[in-house]
């Protein structure tokens, strides 16, 4: 329960008493001022506490956007104070004042107080009674619940979340709101439908296909429900935040997964293109991701780019041209359902990555025409950029032994993309089995030592983590796809399945202010350039000589499993612990 003190005697006829108790507090009324301590004094202290002006006038709403949001400390409005049992202790013993007093106590205390954006809802402590009355009728003019339905809507989202789901799934957001079921259980369902779709569609018969269509839209409508229904009722979570953050994730490349069964039960092998297509996507989020972080303390850009992109974002239609050219996730989910169900996986997948890489060579170009005549990037910025690279201990040695190396201003990106392009070449040119994969991963492990030797904070030193995952990835795929024997691309699948949890895990740690992942962990996976010469070793020590193929197979399923058990376990511990942020994406950037 919490507890809401009305610092005086209710004014007649105000509906104020009975708004807070609907919002789940318990309300005391002190007879004066100085009663208000008192009452402090009597709730528990791991109670939250609403302090309220008896002459407030406004809509339950703005109550609950002040009082009940888990994601700040305290918030505010006139007349209104709601505080975490945390930020309690920064309150005087002593209350006589105004809740906007308590409140100016708590910022000088340190206390952040946040104070919501109201809109066209009324939030007011009326002088006399003609301004009473007149805020009465302003609350009366506004629909509470409209602005509410509203406001579960993102107010920056892709086209056809816009048009397509948001119109109606709100009112499924309220639906679930009304019968007390969490954004939790709603994203699970999510998960579930979307597993039933990948279920259905590794089936191979076209009712499988057109079933998994329907029920792939069905998922993304409930991922769409979960966050209105967050907003709806303020229920953010720290578990749902990594639930939400890692599940999108898990449903997309579950359903590549099942597509490509359903192939191969109709006899047509494709999981080189799942492989593909989850390596492409990665590497496009991991180019949005690295060049948020490296832009991070970036103030302004004012690079011609930039200033471009501002006069089309209000220009109409452009706008919605270039959110759906992203192919951010809604497109992404509805172009995937509707190829699945009218067409084969193979199309399905040629279309995805012809869509895809059409989306990442629009959004990098844009970023590498933003970032050429940018300064010098801050040490925030250029730690975040490197905790994405993932690097491991060879790379570690690598830099503390070249670390006075001195390199021209674009030679960071130019070494890591060396450094790819070697391995990436030799693993699809050297026959297979060859032993020159390991030295070729060896001078890979070198060029990553040599670009983290320096401070990451070059204009274009953020693509090192999309460089180094596509040449990771990369390798896997080209040493699995050469054996062409049934097995080794599902266990490549699988593998980096892992890895990619494990690198959209790191973003989402790092977007939610705690850093990075513990370095033991990297340490334990053993970087992306230790995990590339492992696969390169394996396929040196199975390939050769007519090949024992199934030991290559082996290698990468135990490769998998182990990642994947290690970094689960450590995750999962991470995000229901209390030390992990509630981070929740209210950008409406592409995902």
């Amino acid at each position: 329960m919490s507890t809401a003190i009305l610092t005086g005697p209710p004014v007649a006829g105000s509906s104020l008493e009975a708004d807070l108790r609907s919002l789940g507090f318990e309300v005391r009324v002190a007879s004066r001022p100085a009663e208000v301590s008192a009452h402090l004094a009597a709730t528990a202290a791991n109670e939250r506490l609403a302090l309220i002006d008896p002459g407030f006038v406004g809509h339950t709403h703005a109550l609950r956007l002040a009082l009940k949001d888990p994601r700040f400390e305290a918030g505010a409005l006139p007349g209104v104070l709601g505080v975490t049992p945390e930020a309690r202790r920064a309150l005087p013993h002593e209350l006589t004042g105004s809740p906007q007093e308590a409140a100016a106590g708590l910022e000088a205390a340190g206390v952040e107080v946040h104070r919501p954006e109201l809109g066209t809802l009324v939030a007011t402590v009326p002088a006399d009674e003609t301004a009473r009355k007149e805020a009465e009728a302003a609350v009366a003019a506004v629909d509470d619940e409209a602005v509410r339905l509203r406001s579960a809507v993102k107010s920056r989202d892709g086209f056809f979340t816009t048009f397509c789901v948001s119109p109606y799934s709100r009112y499924v957001a309220r639906w679930c709101a009304r019968r007390g079921l969490t954004p939790n259980q709603v994203t699970t369902a999510s998960l579930i439908t979307a597993l039933i779709a990948a279920g259905c569609a590794a089936s191979g018969q076209r009712w499988g296909f057109v079933t998994a269509g329907v029920l792939l839209i069905a998922s993304f409508v409930l991922d769409a429900t979960d966050g209105q229904l967050a907003r709806y009722d303020l229920q953010y979570s720290k578990l749902g935040a990594w639930l939400d953050a890692t599940f999108d994730r898990a449903k997309e490349y579950s359903y590549y997964a099942g597509l490509a069964l359903g192939a191969a039960r109709g006899g047509d092998d494709v999981w080189a293109l799942a492989l593909g297509a989850m390596l492409l996507m990665t590497a496009r989020h991991t180019v949005d991701f690295s060049f948020s972080e490296a832009s991070h303390d970036v103030a302004a850009n004012t690079s011609r780019t930039a200033v471009l992109s501002s006069r089309l974002d209000s220009a109409g239609w452009t706008v919605w041209a270039r959110r759906m050219i992203v192919l951010p996730i809604g497109e992404r989910w509805a172009l995937i359902a509707v190829l699945t169900a009218a067409t084969t996986p193979r199309i399905t997948f040629l279309v995805l990555l012809a869509a895809g890489t059409l989306a990442a060579c629009y959004t990098t170009t844009g970023r590498l025409l933003r970032s050429l005549h940018r300064r010098a990037r801050t040490d925030r910025a250029a730690e975040g950029v490197r905790a994405l690279t993932d690097s491991g201990p060879l790379a570690e040695l690598a830099a503390r032994l070249l670390r006075p190396l001195p390199l021209p201003r674009l030679g960071v990106p130019a070494v890591a993309l060396l450094g790819g392009a070697v391995i990436l070449a030799t693993a699809w040119a050297a026959p297979l089995g060859s032993p020159w994969p390991v030295p070729a991963a060896a001078v890979y492990a070198l060029c990553a030592g040599v670009a983290l030797a320096q401070p990451l904070k070059g204009p274009l030193d953020w693509l090192l983590p999309p460089f180094f995952r596509i040449a990771e990835y990369g390798t896997i795929l080209v040493l699995a796809a050469r054996t062409q024997t049934d097995g080794a691309l599902p266990a490549a699948f699988g593998l980096v399945a892992a890895l990619a949890y494990h690198h959209y895990d790191t973003v989402y740690r790092i977007r939610g202010g705690t850093g990075a992942p513990p370095h033991w962990l990297v340490r334990a996976v053993g970087g992306h350039e230790g995990r590339t010469l492992v696969v390169t070793v394996a396929a040196a020590l199975w390939l050769g000589d007519g090949g024992h193929t199934q030991g290559f197979i082996f290698a990468l399923t135990t490769l998998a499993v182990a990642i994947a058990v290690v970094v689960l376990v450590e995750s999962i511990r991470f995000w229901v612990s209390s030390q992990a942020p509630a981070v929740h994406d209210e950008t409406g950037e592409p995902a």
